[in-house]
């Protein structure tokens, strides 16, 4: 069995300790949040975060950096968007570049555009310019329902089969799938643009629309990212796949999602602030929505929801009036490289 460290003991990091201690792995799970590590600890349990779950007495749970990284054979790398460049600078003296690293957030890095990756290999050449093996899991995952071993499947994105296989191996059990993609540019896009789409789907729901306007969303909401996605690098049957469309239906449509939560509290009338105070959670999707807009600028694609969301999060417009100005956007083919005969 393996020797693993994840780092980050949010909900997801916690959920995928336990799947990887009931593997019978040897799992460290740290925290830089003294209070948090003190919680596990005492308790075994996030009751706020993951109700119903107890957190298995063989995870160790550490504050302590260099107990973390020391002697692994996997790091997983499991804060949220915006302290993983922080957490990747804390430990970049301490990680070992033969080890391998897989990065489980989702979200696209305000300023630089970068994935989160490409953060985390930014940050560990600064002290060690070898060539990093990183890694990405991702897929329609609630870590609730992880935590209780409800069926799960996700998709594990390397640059060597290798490494991906051995992701596979570590993670997979009865209840969790594990499928492996060559694809790990298409499989983090998907995993990070699906967060403004489902931001969208909360405020349509909090507006009190129907199925229909919410099958409409969904269906344009992974025809913009797979545009976007394939100009950046990343291949259509991604997007078509676990981290594409079915990461974006689970997203958008389970009271699970923060970031459904969040847009559903804006649908009810809340300030993006408000909601994002209410929800008590890092809301990906608001961290995404800027980057995701200017990727598209970058690239010359155009994604109108995700302008929309920005118009809505950063500029002040209504809800329902960014909905009215997508209804009544000028009349279309569905598909541009599709012609009449």
């Amino acid at each position: 069995m393996a020797k693993i460290a994840v780092l980050g003991a949010g909900s997801w990091g916690t959920a995928l300790s336990m799947v990887l201690a009931k593997n019978g792995h040897e799992v460290t799970l740290w925290s830089a949040l003294p209070q948090e590590v003190e919680q596990i600890r005492e308790h075994r349990e996030l009751p706020d975060r993951l109700p119903g779950a107890k957190i298995p007495a063989s995870i160790l749970v550490t504050e302590e950096k260099e107990e973390a990284a020391a002697g692994k054979d996997l790091i997983v790398f499991a804060v949220a968007s915006p302290y993983v460049r922080q957490t990747a600078a804390a430990f970049a003296g301490l990680l070992d570049p033969a080890v391998p690293i897989v990065n489980v957030a989702k979200g696209i890095e305000n300023g630089t555009l970068l994935t989160l990756t490409e953060v985390i290999r930014d940050e560990l050449q600064k002290k060690n310019e070898a060539a990093w093996d990183i890694a990405v899991l991702s897929g329609p995952s609630h870590a609730e329902e992880v935590s209780l071993g409800i069926p799960t499947t996700l998709v594990a994105g390397a640059q060597t089969k290798e490494t991906a296989c051995m992701i596979q191996d570590l993670f997979m059990n009865e209840h969790l799938r594990v499928y492996t993609s060559s694809d790990v540019i298409g499989i983090e896009l998907g995993g990070s643009l699906k967060n403004v789409i489902a931001l969208a789907a909360g405020i349509l729901d909090g507006l009190g629309y129907g199925d229909n306007t919410k099958a409409a969303l969904i269906t344009r909401g992974i025809s913009e990212i797979t545009r976007l996605g394939v100009k950046l690098g990343g291949k259509q049957e991604t997007f078509s796949g676990l981290a594409g469309i079915g990461d974006l239906i689970v997203t958008c449509t389970s009271v699970h999602s923060r970031n459904w939560k969040a847009g559903y509290l804006i649908g009810k009338g809340k300030t993006p602030d408000e909601a994002m105070e209410e929800v008590h959670q890092i809301v990906e999707g608001v961290h995404s929505a800027r980057a995701a807009k200017a990727l598209a600028e970058s690239v010359g694609e155009e994604m109108p929801i995700v302008e929309k969301m920005c118009e809505v999060l950063f500029e002040g417009k209504g809800p329902r009036e960014a909905g009215d100005d997508l209804l009544t956007r000028d009349k279309r083919l569905e598909n541009s490289h599709l012609d009449w005969k």
